[in-house]
């Protein structure tokens, strides 16, 4: 993951009730050579001191910072305390932390976070206080290989579970001997891999983050992809994919109607990007099983998808009615599926009654939300829900204001950008020791 970058102590632990409220408070830190697990109490609940040059107190410093910045409303993902800076990210009910006292590379320190988290969850399911309590060995054994003196090291779940495995709670050390992944060019696949059919799945999956203005007009539009590979190929297969990018179509003289401009493009490790660079194409031996391959970003204009109206009719000083009118502005052919409507009401509202033309509407007071829910909105068509509050006082509603409506859809089989994946080169797939190959796709976005 990169060379020349130190980092601390590393370390998962509890916080104080003041500071956790409903959830427990971990957190992790790098770098040291330096072990130890805390209790059960006010400090973190395991840590690994990589390099030694942070002494494990500092990090005892981190807890009353993180809460210090959280009541002046300056909490940043960097805290710096003396000559030492805490990078942290919060993963569920969890903090991890990592220490240094250089100026080291930030990226590469929140990429080892989140990949951490990523290790972890592979392994536990789910990551929280509980699967720390429960897994110490086994944590503090993925900490040693993850990280060796500060450099990052294999960070790739699929090859720790080859050598660091698993079974309830208990660590098995079947195999004393370390793969061969580890060690070729190739870390990211084993050899020896067999399949009687050889199929390669494809998935692309965008996210779409629009926001409209009361009278219609567009503020922020953007995609954001990924595109996700379900490979089952034998032997070390060589694979190469195309893009409609702008760039490719511009070098090659061919018209932009068609292209899409990616920005933000994030490969897996993978992708041979000296190649990527040169003709735009995707080669790459891809990992066995499920990953992804890439992901991207780009600002386009976008209509929505499901075009939204509301109107709230107040009656004197004690009820108000919402009406809202959801349309599909998609082909007839596709349909949205798992439908959320989320209209924000005033929070002294009581009595709710609801009428839906299809799916149903429910009150939450805590969230002072009425959530409209359809399992199924065909592109083209109009469904209208109306609900009905008893409203103590109008005059506190308008000094409340208006929060927007939220809307969350999936469309299977439909992309907003208009990316085209395909098969690069001919046949497309160059595939070592021959075999056919059965290729699927499938396009789905989820504003």
């Amino acid at each position: 993951m990169g060379q020349g970058h130190h980092w601390r102590p590393f370390a998962v632990g509890l916080g104080p009730p003041w500071l956790r409220g409903p959830l427990p408070w971990v957190r992790a830190t790098t770098g040291g050579h330096l072990l130890w697990v805390s209790g059960p109490s006010l400090w973190p609940l395991i840590s690994r001191n990589y390099k030694g040059d942070v002494g494990l107190g500092e990090i005892e410093n981190f807890m009353g910072l993180l809460l210090q910045r959280e009541e002046e409303g300056t909490l940043a993902p960097l805290l710096t305390h003396g000559h030492v800076h805490f990078l942290w990210i919060k993963h569920a009910n969890l903090y991890l932390v990592a220490t240094t006292k250089k100026n080291g590379n930030a990226s590469l320190v929140y990429s080892f976070l989140y990949k951490v988290v990523e290790v972890f969850c592979e392994y536990f399911k789910e990551l929280e206080e509980e699967s720390i309590r429960d897994n110490f060995v086994i944590v503090y054994e993925l900490l040693d290989e993850l990280m060796d003196f500060g450099f990052p090291q294999t960070t790739d779940s699929k090859i720790l579970q080859e050598y660091i495995t698993q079974e309830g709670n208990k660590l098995e050390t079947g195999k004393s001997r370390v793969p061969t992944t580890v060690t070729n060019a190739v870390s990211w696949r084993s050899e020896g891999i067999r399949y009687k059919k050889n199929e390669v799945f494809i998935d692309v999956i965008e996210s779409v983050n629009l926001l409209v203005s009361a009278n219609g007009s567009v503020l922020l539009s953007e995609v954001v992809g990924t595109i996700k590979l379900k490979v089952f190929l034998s032997g070390m297969p060589e694979l190469r994919l195309g893009l409609n990018d702008r760039v490719l179509f511009e070098l090659t003289g061919r018209g932009t109607n068609k292209s899409v401009e990616l920005e933000d493009v994030k490969f897996h490790q993978c992708v041979r990007l000296s190649r990527f660079d040169n003709d735009r194409t995707i080669s790459f031996i891809p990992p066995d099983g499920d990953f992804e391959l890439m992901s991207y970003r780009l600002h386009t204009q976008v209509k929505p998808l499901i075009w939204i109206e509301s109107v709230i009719e107040k009656f004197s000083h004690s009820r108000v009615e919402i009406m809202v009118k959801a349309k599909g502005q998609f082909k007839k052919q596709s349909v949205a599926n798992g439908v959320e409507i989320a209209v924000p009401v005033p929070s002294d509202a009581d009595s709710p009654k609801f009428k839906t033309t299809v799916g149903s509407a429910k009150y939450l007071p805590e969230k002072n939300l009425v959530i409209w829910t359809i399992k199924s909105f065909p592109g083209g068509k109009e469904h209208l829900m109306r609900a009905h509050f008893g409203l103590p006082s109008v005059e506190k509603e308008e000094e409340e204001g208006r929060p927007p409506i939220a809307v969350r859809f999936e469309i299977p089989y439909f992309t907003v950008s208009g990316i085209q994946v395909t098969p690069a080169g001919s046949p497309g797939w160059c595939l070592q020791g021959g075999g056919d190959v059965t290729c699927g796709f499938s396009r789905v976005v989820a504003p």
